[in-house]
């Protein structure tokens, strides 16, 4: 008898006892991966930039946003995982990164977040002077007009904490100068400005060209004397065009654009002084309101840690959402919409609402397989227009892979009551945030609020995949032309190499689709850790709901 045949059969309950073990332990080490991935860009070239900065009077600007956040209080961080291995995607640059030895940006160039000052939101931006001078990379403007959108549909004033030396001129093809470029950071600010959302800057260092917008085009501008200056031009380039031999401290220095220009509001003399006048200027903006009736919150009958036993480690395991749900709402009480609809197929996606944090909340989760059916997208589209309607807020939980495909479905008329989704999802006006917790493919990501359909806030965990489609599928699909390209030539098919071919599309899409590659081309606001989501997505709602809600118009609908 074998050393496995000896072994006592477990009953189905420690079957799945175990396999609950198994999957806490799993999503621990997955989470630890997590907050080590955010240490690189917390600690951008460790002690010896932190020496750097101390030389020139400087604080980091991590420790300046400390100073500037009200004690007790956190950085909503918003884009951390921008800009890791970017050279790699050969996107935004390609081979440049390489050759200028910049294809690895933690963090994105730019730190981003919502903070409490004076005990009001704002938008916090501040240039990373620890890498490459603070410069404006393709990913960084990405970033940073990222977080302008967010504080534009927020109504959040914004406070920028200026310290760069403008685009990186190596990569100027992906920053000069076509929309959602350079220039458009300044659109934004323009823009935010007329619609009463007041723009802060503190300048902590160099402004050139461009970058001299920031304190220019600013409600209000501080400067810090013989550190920080703000000019269309520096010295050497002064030289260059007329001949003209002057210091950065004569050319565009703090006593410069307060005394004389008047290009800048406020003169201080340390960074400290400057964060102090930051905050007296917060002190003036309204008191922070929310646009919706909250009750008091209550506490999950289950914490994170069962949400971490109750999700399967396979991301294409099927998974029950309610699960999932118990430990994010508030009392774990859901009220399900239409629970009996459809069995085996209109449960692939569930609807209801929930309190989370005193916040009410409707809910559009993926479930099961994820698979949406004909009846799950009715479902979906009503609940959606039921929830617009009410003018409540939307999570969706998304874990779907896509539509239901076949000819029954498509005679019974997937496509239309998918596109119906879509439109409800599009059309739907309130704040809305997606949080993906599984296979994020295809359709089934429009339908279920991706990116594109401008949720207010978009995040993942590390089960989350998002590509057109699965691996396998991918797989599968150019296998089978190939293998027949081959046929049609008369040639043979080497079934070690289609084996191999097979496997390298799997590892391709699950590397493309891990939520660290995704996050590096900001395709999402941030990777949640288990243990942060409650909190994460309640704090997301509480900023987007600063501002009344709109109305929903539906458009031409065909159910």
């Amino acid at each position: 008898m074998s050393e496995e045949e000896k072994k006592p059969r477990l009953s189905r309950a420690e079957r799945l006892a175990a396999e609950r073990e198994k999957s806490l332990a799993h999503w621990e080490e997955q989470d630890a991966i997590l907050f080590k991935h955010r240490e690189e860009a917390y600690d951008i070239g460790g002690a010896g930039q932190v020496a750097r900065l101390a030389k020139q009077g400087k604080k980091p600007m991590r420790d300046l946003i400390k100073l500037l956040i009200d004690p007790g209080t956190d950085l909503y961080e918003v884009g951390l995982d921008a800009g890791y291995d970017i050279g790699k995607k050969r996107l935004y640059g390609g081979e440049i990164y390489d050759s200028e030895k910049r294809g690895h940006i933690p963090g994105g160039g730019v730190v981003t977040g919502v903070g409490t000052v004076m005990g009001k939101d704002c938008m916090i931006f501040a240039n990373e002077n620890r890498y490459a001078a603070g410069t404006y990379f393709p990913i960084t403007l990405k970033k940073h007009m990222r977080a302008q959108a967010i504080a534009e549909q927020c109504e959040l004033p914004c406070v920028y904490i200026a310290d760069s030396g403008g685009i990186n001129l190596p990569l100027q093809v992906g920053c000069f100068a076509d929309d959602g470029h350079f220039g458009t950071m300044f659109y934004n600010m323009c823009r935010m400005s007329a619609k009463g959302i007041r723009q802060y800057t503190l300048s902590t260092g160099g402004n050139t060209a461009g970058g001299a917008y920031i304190v220019y085009l600013a409600s209000e501008s501080i400067m810090i004397e013989k550190m920080a200056y703000a000019f269309l031009a520096g010295p050497p380039m002064v030289k260059s065009a007329i001949g003209e031999t002057v210091s950065p401290e004569d050319l565009g220095g703090a006593y410069v654009h307060t005394q004389h220009s008047g290009g800048c509001d406020h003169f201080v003399r340390t960074q400290e002084e400057g964060i102090a006048k930051l905050r007296a200027m917060m002190e003036f903006e309204p008191s922070n309101k929310l646009c919706i009736e909250r009750r008091e919150t209550r506490e999950p009958k289950f914490d994170f840690k069962e949400m971490m036993r109750c999700t399967p480690v396979d991301t294409y395991q099927y998974i029950n959402i309610k699960d999932t749900i118990k430990c994010l709402a508030d009392d774990s009480y859901f009220h399900e919409y239409k629970s009996n609809y459809g069995p085996g197929r209109g449960d692939s996606v569930i609807a209801g609402k929930m309190w989370i944090k005193g916040i009410p909340v409707g809910v559009i989760a993926s479930n099961a397989s994820g698979v949406i059916y004909i009846d799950a997208a009715r479902k979906a589209t009503e609940w959606m227009i039921r929830c617009g309607n009410s003018k409540l807020p939307v999570l969706f939980l998304q874990g779907s892979p896509g539509y239901m495909v076949g000819k029954a479905e498509e005679w019974g008329g997937i496509g239309k009551y998918g596109s119906d989704m879509v439109r409800a999802c599009t059309c739907l006006d309130t704040p809305k945030i997606t949080y993906v917790i599984g296979p994020d493919h295809g359709a089934a990501n429009y339908g279920m609020c991706g990116r594109a359909f401008k949720p207010r806030f978009a995040f993942t965990n590390m089960r989350g995949r998002t590509t057109v489609m699965s691996g396998e599928t991918a797989g599968f699909i150019v296998e089978t032309v190939r293998r027949k390209n081959i046929i049609d030539k008369g040639g043979a098919v080497n079934e070690e190499e289609m084996a191999t071919f097979r496997q390298m599309m799997r590892d391709r899409y699950d590397s493309e689709g891990h939520p660290f590659y995704t996050g590096s081309l900001i395709f999402h606001d941030g990777v949640v850790a288990f243990s942060e989501a409650r909190d994460k997505i309640a704090r997301g709602f509480e900023i987007a709901l600063r501002v009344p809600i709109k109305e929903s118009y539906w458009g031409d609908l065909k159910v």
